[in-house]
């Protein structure tokens, strides 16, 4: 589209974010209306997708300068309490996450679709011939679990050094699954699968055995926030992918820079979900505590999430008018 035709389509948002903060600024000391502030920042984010394609563009035009300003005055209203380190890594771990990841739920549940596919998909066929995990599997990982020594290493491992070493191999799998999403999401798509594949045959291989209750009591403790932080990983990679597949009427750069940010901060968001799993992984998983103790702090993270979840996601508003007020 020419710039003519960007001005008619946008100007609305445009004048829209101009009565806004208007508004805002007319009741900074009064209480302002939670739909107000929602209106606010919904405004904001859609004015500042036309700055950055406008900055694509049409630069060094009056209408990138207008925005510019617009979004900086709109900007500095809406984060003139953020002026600390703390206060934005505490603003986004609390409020700017939570926006998103509900924001961008579907792919986060396409991720688990993904991966839960390839898990059933190898845990059936392991399950009907046990022989079947090494066709699924390379040779060497197949080799690498033996179900009848299951909890055989409590406390023999190295718990800081196990633990860092979980951390970091989550983290590359977590940012693998995230760039694979410039390869229109084929490489995303792969890794959740594969990922699910390996889970679900050694899941059977274990069932052969008898010793499914004892697999998953070593999985699910640090495995609950592990794969949390994965499937929200594999939907930041979807979510580039789709936009590359689906660029709508912008082009595939502008998507391509527009929403790597989006997906980049999601992935930012999952890495304190890692370090709990690492450490859940390295000192808890392999400590001599009965099998019931580790599905009750299975049972614990799971609360956990869904209470970050929710309370974040209730509490979004009310931080965006404390900030405002």
């Amino acid at each position: 589209m020419n710039i003519k035709q960007f001005t008619q389509q946008h100007r609305e948002d445009w004048n829209n974010l101009e009565q806004l903060i208007s508004t805002l600024q007319k009741n900074h000391k009064s209480r302002t209306g939670s739909q107000h502030i929602h209106d606010f920042h919904h405004t904001y984010q859609k004015v500042a997708q036309h700055l950055s394609y406008s900055q694509t563009n049409f630069p060094s035009t009056d209408v990138t300068f207008y925005l510019n300003g617009l979004v900086a005055k709109a900007h500095n209203l809406l984060y003139r309490d953020q002026l600390s380190s703390w206060k934005q890594i505490s603003y986004f771990l609390s409020t700017k996450f939570v926006h998103l990841l509900f924001d961008q739920w579907k792919f986060v549940l396409v991720a688990m679709l993904l991966f839960t596919l390839g898990a059933i998909g190898s845990f059936f066929a392991v399950m009907q011939d046990e022989l079947s995990l090494y066709t699924v599997l390379p040779a060497e990982l197949a080799k690498a679990f033996d179900p009848t020594q299951v909890g055989a290493a409590e406390g023999t491992v190295n718990a800081p050094v196990m633990s860092a070493e979980i951390m970091v191999n989550n983290i590359q799998v977590a940012i693998l699954a995230f760039a694979g999403g410039i390869t229109f999401g084929l490489l995303t798509v792969y890794i959740l699968i594969y990922n699910g594949i390996i889970i679900g045959a050694i899941a059977a291989l274990f069932w052969h055995y008898g010793n499914s209750y004892e697999f998953w009591a070593y999985i699910v403790p640090h495995g609950i926030v592990e794969l949390t932080a994965i499937f929200i990983a594999g939907g930041a990679g979807l979510l580039m992918g789709y936009r590359l597949f689906v660029p709508g009427h912008y082009s595939r750069a502008y998507q391509l820079k527009e929403n790597a940010k989006r997906s980049v901060q999601l992935l930012l968001g999952t890495i304190p979900l890692f370090v709990i799993a690492g450490v859940i992984e390295g000192y808890i998983t392999p400590a001599g505590v009965s099998l019931e103790v580790k599905y009750a702090i299975a049972l614990i993270t799971t609360i956990g999430l869904i209470l970050y979840a929710l309370i974040g996601k209730a509490f979004i508003l009310k931080r965006e008018q404390t900030n405002l007020s």
